[in-house]
């Protein structure tokens, strides 16, 4: 629940774009082949209307009955993108991170830094602009 609230909050990726390959029809929308779609992740991970008024805040428990009871079946979920163009490291990156995290709480317990400053940012991925300095305590 954490990682996937994580990932909402703090994609890896904060926009993903396609080509239309043919003409596409939305409902009145008209998309020609060859036009450049836009999907801003990071907007729809934070949007209210999806996510309740609660979306900007770290919620894990929006997720303790999986991804689809969170986004209500809907496609508002993409971290690490949708359909056959997902990210093929994403298995692994999941994998990584519960080992890596679960590997450091059996020897520690840690807490932010004082000087940690909230300052996210996107330069091709989503990264802590200052650092995440932690403060690491032997159990």
């Amino acid at each position: 629940m954490i990682l996937h609230e994580s990932l909402r909050l703090y994609p890896p990726v904060t926009t993903i774009g396609r080509r239309a390959n043919e003409d596409i029809v939305l409902g009145e929308l008209s998309i020609p082949a060859g036009v450049l779609i836009s999907s801003p992740v990071i907007l729809l991970q934070h949007d209210k209307e999806i996510w309740g008024e609660d979306a900007n805040k770290f919620n894990p428990e929006r997720f303790k009955e999986g991804i689809s009871s969170a986004t209500k079946g809907q496609v508002t979920y993409f971290p690490f993108s949708w359909g056959p163009r997902i990210c093929i490291g994403q298995n692994f990156a999941t994998l990584e991170a519960k080992m890596a995290v679960s590997m450091i709480l059996q020897s520690f317990s840690f807490q932010l830094s004082p000087s940690y400053a909230h300052a996210p940012q996107s330069i091709i991925t989503m990264q802590p602009q200052y650092g995440a300095p932690l403060i690491f305590h032997k159990l």
